[in-house]
């Protein structure tokens, strides 16, 4: 059963789930290993990709990426890069992160290396934040031993990158001007796993500190920040501070306890601020059908203490508040979901448009601006067995705008209908109907006119 079917198993109502639930931020794939980056005041995420069909062991073949500008509507700019793309790699698709430098954006990631049979960390460049990206040396940059996972970089104010990676020992190198080698004189660096650094939580090895992997490198105002997974399986997410971006780490305590419900064994941190908000992105298991091998992506928000402390996280359901508004007026792709129901997301051609939409399936978006006023919808759709997409405002079942029959031969179209007069901010949400069991229609992409 894939994760656009299962998604009917919720124990709540979903017109309850659409007036509470942000969180997973992703509905349509299994996601994991956040990674924000913000860009021309724009917020993207990198994440892993966790295969439907998992269930002993990871099952991760490519990396996706979205963006959102008001924190609430998140758009899916479908696959960034694919172990396909990579001539070296083979399996495992783990975590990775997006830099910005040089005017170009180059993406850290890890994957098993099929000839030396164990993993290994590499770097793709794209012109674009969303991608394509393309192999950058056409091999690994690092190669070391089967803990070369989870790559973090960060690029400090005087312009020096640093990269740390590393399940169980924390490694770090000084990456060159380029982005694509490192400093050979300094070389890997690798830093001491301590209690006094990391903590003690370490479950198998309590004289050992409590890191286990996922880093995270965050600087505020004159602190650098390191978070990661920690205490072993389960993991719960921690952090620690220094001076300086090489250490010495000093260990300040745990930000997140065990996911207990909705959990999954791991957990990965992302730090980021935003237009005045601090954010922290992590994982867990909590869409239906999910667990540790099908993790999903979350985030809330938190604000530092006035010591520059991180406060215990509790993760919501509810996720976070907006930021910003969305402009209906312009063309919105159809992939720009607050929080979908049954939906699943389609690339073609370089194109993506909303998929496997089956009767009574939904998708919510947030805080639209109708301003003054409103009154036509319009929308490029495609049938497959033909059905009814019901525009509703602010619930599932909320007042109907209006309605447009998909019953064409098949290609896209532009679908239009009229409505009353509708002024101010509101949730649209785009209800589907249809008499077939099968998929009914897709959906590409709408607009609102006055």
């Amino acid at each position: 059963m894939t994760i656009n079917k299962i998604t009917c198993l919720l124990l709540w109502l979903p017109s309850t789930i659409s007036l509470i639930a942000q969180n997973p931020v992703v509905q349509t794939y299994y996601t994991a290993d956040p990674a924000p980056m913000v860009y021309d005041d724009v917020m993207y995420m990198y994440t892993t990709h966790d295969h439907d069909t998992a269930k002993t062991f990871f099952r991760m073949y490519d990396w996706r990426v979205y963006s959102t500008s008001d924190m609430v509507n998140w758009r899916d700019h479908g696959t960034a890069l694919a172990l396909a793309d990579l001539d070296w790699a083979d399996d495992r698709a783990w975590a990775a992160q997006t830099v910005f430098r040089n005017g170009k954006f180059y993406f850290y990631i890890c994957a098993h290396h099929r000839e030396l049979n164990q993993m290994a960390i590499g770097v793709a460049v794209s012109d674009k934040p969303t991608g394509p990206f393309k192999d950058a040396l056409g091999k690994p940059l690092i190669t070391q031993d089967w803990g070369d996972i989870d790559p973090t970089v960060f690029i400090d104010d005087d312009g020096q990158a640093y990269m740390y990676w590393g399940n169980p020992q924390l490694q770090y190198v000084k990456l060159n001007e380029d982005m694509v080698s490192y400093d050979e004189e300094v070389g890997i660096v690798k830093v001491p796993v301590t209690p006094a650094s990391f903590g003690n939580s370490n479950r198998k090895n309590p004289e050992r500190g409590g890191y286990v992997e996922g880093p995270w490198l965050h600087k505020q105002d004159d602190l650098y920040y390191l978070l990661y997974p920690a205490g072993g399986i389960p993991e719960h997410l921690a952090y620690s501070t220094s001076e300086n971006p090489t250490g010495p780490w000093t260990y300040q305590g745990k930000i997140m306890e065990v996911i207990e419900e909705g959990g999954a064994f791991t957990n990965h941190p992302g730090l980021i601020n935003y237009k005045g908000h601090s954010y922290l992105f992590y994982h867990n298991g909590a869409l239906p059908g999910g667990g540790g091998f099908t993790r999903s992506v979350c985030v809330d928000e938190f604000q530092f203490t006035a010591d520059g402390k991180i406060p215990m996280i509790s993760p919501t359901k509810e996720g976070v508040k907006r930021v910003d508004v969305l402009d209906p007026l312009e063309w919105v792709e159809a992939e720009t979901i607050a929080y979908s129901n049954g939906v699943k997301t389609t690339e073609s051609d370089g194109e993506i448009f909303v998929s496997d939409i089956h009767n009574g399936d939904y998708i919510k978006v947030q805080a639209v601006d109708f301003g003054k006023g409103c009154k036509q919808f319009e929308g490029k759709l495609a049938s497959i067995n033909g059905g009814r997409l019901e525009i509703r405002l602010d619930s599932v079942e909320g007042a109907l705008l209006g309605t447009v029959d998909v019953t064409g031969p098949g290609a896209w179209e532009t679908l239009s209908t009229s409505f009353k007069k509708t002024k101010g901010v509101h949730d649209i949400y785009f209800v589907f109907r249809g008499e077939s069991e099968e998929a009914l229609f897709n959906f590409d992409s709408w607009k609102l006119s006055k």
